[in-house]
């Protein structure tokens, strides 16, 4: 029986579509590990599992690629909303998807679908809204210790949690550095997105990120609204701002009540059918 998947990127952080209108296995922690694997399965950074029809709702399941399932993922998001007009399942110019994050209104600004601008939710510095260990407080600029070393770090949820360094140098080599030891610090009990950022001016900002159950990646939706709302609650930056990663450039629009706009393209890559050894050994990850 015939597994198919679809590839899309967003600025370089690639995600996979498994329609469950068109394919009739579950997922599961081991399958998506054997999918997501870059040499042993088709590879990407994530897999979103939907659309999943509710009553009033359209859900998506979006999976890191080590087999752990994510709150919310912006690149994600903008995906498989792409991937949904591709498709027909949507028509009109917004749609509103559910996730475990909760929910996120896009809106297509182009005939192709390819640009789009997703509401993500608002802000919250509140230490037991990320969540991060002791007392209930606005966890900014306080000292942290990953792995002997002190940074300065603010933390912030936007549905996920995420751990921003504001840094004069950012690279692939210091975020993973980092991020190595700060996904899993005892201060974060759901283990943490970390970003480090460099503010260039007051409308553009630079970042790099290593995702929880993800890794080092080139692009990362919530991870740029998480660092844009730092950099603004520290007013470095205007309510606009473009935030520059290895993958390409997103925008942010940041609103009085904190909710935060964000806009930035998607392309679709291929059309996958899985071979008959991966289909099996697929089959038998019940």
């Amino acid at each position: 029986m015939n597994i198919i998947v679809e590839k899309y990127h967003g600025l370089g952080n690639d995600y996979l579509i498994y329609d469950r209108e068109r394919n009739p296995f579950p997922l599961n922690e081991e399958r998506v590990r054997l999918i997501c694997n870059r040499n042993f399965g088709v590879g990407a950074d994530g897999l979103l599992e939907g659309p999943l029809f509710q009553e009033d709702s359209i859900d998506v399941r979006i999976w890191n690629p080590d087999g752990s399932l994510a709150e919310k993922s912006g690149n994600g998001i903008r995906i498989f909303a792409k991937y949904m007009k591709d498709t027909g399942y949507v028509e009109k110019k917004r749609v509103t998807l559910q996730t475990a994050g909760g929910p996120v209104e896009v809106h297509f600004l182009n005939e192709s679908g390819g640009r789009l601008t997703v509401s993500m939710g608002k802000l919250s510095f509140w230490s037991d809204e990320i969540p991060v260990t002791g007392k209930r407080r606005e966890v900014i600029d306080e000292t942290m210790i990953f792995h002997d070393l002190p940074y300065k770090v603010t933390c912030v949820s936007i549905g996920n949690p995420h751990c921003v360094i504001l840094l004069k140098e950012i690279s692939e080599r210091i975020v993973s550095r980092i991020g190595r030891y700060s996904e899993t610090a005892e201060y974060f009990p759901e283990r943490t997105n970390t970003t480090v950022m460099n503010v260039i001016d007051r409308t553009h900002i630079q970042i790099e990120t290593y995702e929880r159950g993800a890794g080092y990646t080139l692009a990362s939706g919530t991870s740029c609204c998480a660092a844009a709302g730092v950099a603004y609650r520290m007013g470095l930056v205007e309510p606009k701002t473009y935030v520059e990663m290895p993958g390409g450039i997103m925008e942010i629009e940041i609103k009085e009540d904190g909710t935060v706009l964000m806009t930035g393209d998607v392309r679709y890559v291929a059309k996958m059918i899985l071979g008959n050894e991966l289909s099996q050994r697929f089959q038998t990850r019940a």
